[in-house]
C-alpha cells in the first residue's frame, strides 16, 4: 500500500474533468505543469504502487485499476508522476505513463485528501 497527500490543486484541474483525466506530480512539478496538475507529497517511496487490479482511492471515491502503463510506475516512483484516465473499460489504450481506472466518474478534490494505492 502506498498513501499520499494532495498539496495543492492545479487552477485548471477541473478542466481536465471532461476529459476524465487527473494528472498527478510531485512537489517538485514545475511552475508551467502546477497549472494543470494536483500535487502531492508522500513520505514514503512508491515501489510499484501501480497494479493492475489493485485499488486506487482518493479522499473517499475508490477506483480499480484497469490498465497499468510501461513507464507508470518508474515515473510515479522518480516524480510522483502519472496520468490517470478515468473510463468505463471499453478503451483500455493508455500512454506509457498512465494508468487506467473505473468507473467513469471525476472524482471530487480537496488539499488535505489522501490518496491510496492499494
Amino acid at each position: 500500500m502506498h498513501q499520499t497527500k494532495i498539496t495543492e490543486i492545479g487552477s485548471i484541474v477541473e478542466d481536465f474533468a471532461e476529459e476524465f483525466l487527473l494528472v498527478l506530480f510531485g512537489p517538485e512539478a514545475t511552475a508551467e505543469l502546477r497549472d494543470i496538475c494536483v500535487i502531492h507529497e508522500t513520505d514514503q517511496r512508491p515501489v510499484d504502487a501501480l497494479k493492475k487490479g489493485g485499488k486506487l482511492t482518493i479522499g473517499s471515491q475508490e477506483y480499480t485499476i484497469l490498465e497499468v502503463g510501461s513507464e507508470a510506475n518508474p515515473n510515479y516512483q522518480a516524480l510522483g508522476h502519472i496520468s490517470i484516465y478515468f473510463r468505463d473499460g471499453a478503451n483500455n489504450e493508455i500512454l506509457p505513463g498512465a494508468i487506467l481506472v473505473e468507473p467513469k466518474v471525476f472524482p471530487k478534490l480537496q488539499v488535505g485528501d489522501v490518496i491510496t494505492f492499494n
